[in-house]
């Protein structure tokens, strides 16, 4: 099962080593004359759900010109196989619709065979396998709607477009899949040790982590939720997290911006027991200038950005401002294929803000009186180490 070898387009589709087939008819392998895709998906993938149902419309849409569609869901994180097993039935119970078979591996065959030899460390992360089984198309699926027509026409493969595809894919790739692999012992250590409390390995984990890798915003916030959740040390947390938002200025990278100000102001995720006039002069700051961003350049989506300003001017009882930046993350969804966990979640916020019912197409939600700051429910925090894989 384990390989060197490097897979990307016109590789021969490597084997399908699924352990356990949870929905849909069992596939064993690859048929010649039939384009399969194959999506890597998660339960916990803010991306996947979209996807998800992308590729059911193009099932729909393509299944009678011998496209086949399956899904493998090989990154689960649960306390055990079962547990995994079940979490991701409940999951697909999202879509009703669905029509093509969705397999669960925990065994890391999937993960060996496809995942590590493309350079792919992100999902949801689509596979084409052509009709004489060498794969055709790598990527997101959201690409698949210019691909697949080209693909199905035989003009796909010999284009300058697929070469071009291609290219960029593995020059992006391949250096992000070197540092996520000597990245991993770093953060398998800080797991191990957040799990047990030993708060002094996860501190020295951290601090090896920043070093490898400076320019990763994920050890900056892992450095800060150590200190505030696990050591309880806010001197500390204070001048780390002030450390932080600097940084994330000077940077003036989107992804640093969020998580700064994620951890600024979330009263869940973040630095809630930190003095508010700390955390309010740096939500300003933060706020000020990713507002100022341009957004045709972004590396973040609108919704997300605006969501985590509104959370700062609704702490600050600027509640009109919180409310409108909220209407222009909805806003920002449509069209978009947003996910509907997202658009429930900026609803839900925007209903608590308001003291009112709120609506987007058919939705409705009301507010609920139980939740702090107006914002919904998060999962709880048990190993911030572990929230940036395979995002």
């Amino acid at each position: 099962m384990e390989s060197n070898k490097i897979l990307s387009v016109e590789s021969r589709a490597p084997a399908l080593e699924v352990r356990d087939w949870v929905r849909g008819e069992a596939l064993a392998s690859f048929q010649p004359g039939k384009v399969y895709i194959l999506e890597f998906c998660g339960t916990w993938c803010d991306g996947c759900e979209g996807a998800m149902r992308d590729l059911i419309e193009l099932q729909e849409a393509y299944k009678d010109r011998g496209v086949e569609v399956l899904a493998v869901a090989a990154h689960e994180g649960a306390a055990s196989a079962d547990e995994a097993r079940s979490n991701l039935v409940a999951w697909l119970a999202k879509f009703p619709n669905l029509n093509f078979p969705v397999g669960f591996d925990d065994t890391g065959a999937m993960d060996t065979l496809w995942m590590k030899p493309s350079f792919s460390i992100v999902i949801p992360r689509v596979f084409v396998i052509d009709r004489d089984g060498s794969i055709a198309f790598i990527g997101k699926p959201g690409k698949l709607h210019d691909v697949l027509p080209q693909l199905l026409d035989g003009t796909w493969r010999t284009s300058a477009q697929a070469e071009a595809a291609e290219s960029e894919r593995i020059a992006k790739d391949e250096p992000k899949a070197r540092k996520h692999a000597l990245n991993k012992p770093i953060r398998d250590k800080f797991c191990a040790a957040w799990k047990i409390e030993d708060w002094k390995t996860a501190l020295t984990a951290v601090e090896e982590g920043i070093a490898l890798d400076p320019n990763d915003p994920d050890w900056r916030e892992s450095h800060v939720v150590l200190l505030h959740h696990g050591m309880r040390d806010m001197e500390s947390c204070l001048a780390v997290l002030w450390q932080f938002v600097r940084e994330a200025i000077d940077r003036g990278d989107a992804h640093w911006l969020v998580k700064a100000m994620i951890q600024v102001i979330d009263q869940d995720l973040g630095c809630a027991n930190l003095p508010s006039t700390e955390r309010f002069a740096m939500g300003k700051v933060l706020s000020e200038h990713i507002l100022a961003l341009d957004f045709a350049q972004c590396n973040l989506p609108a919704s997300q950005l605006f969501q985590e300003v509104a959370r700062y001017y609704y702490e600050i009882g600027n509640k009109d401002r919180a409310v409108e930046l909220l209407e222009l993350a909805l806003k920002s969804l449509d069209g978009h294929g947003a996910n509907e966990d997202l658009q429930l979640d900026l609803l839900e916020t925007l209903a608590n803000y308001k003291g009112e019912a709120v609506c987007s197409g058919d939705v409705c939600v009301v507010p609920r009186t139980n939740i702090s700051s107006g914002a919904t429910p998060k999962a709880e925090l048990e190993n911030p180490a572990e929230r940036g894989a395979l995002e």
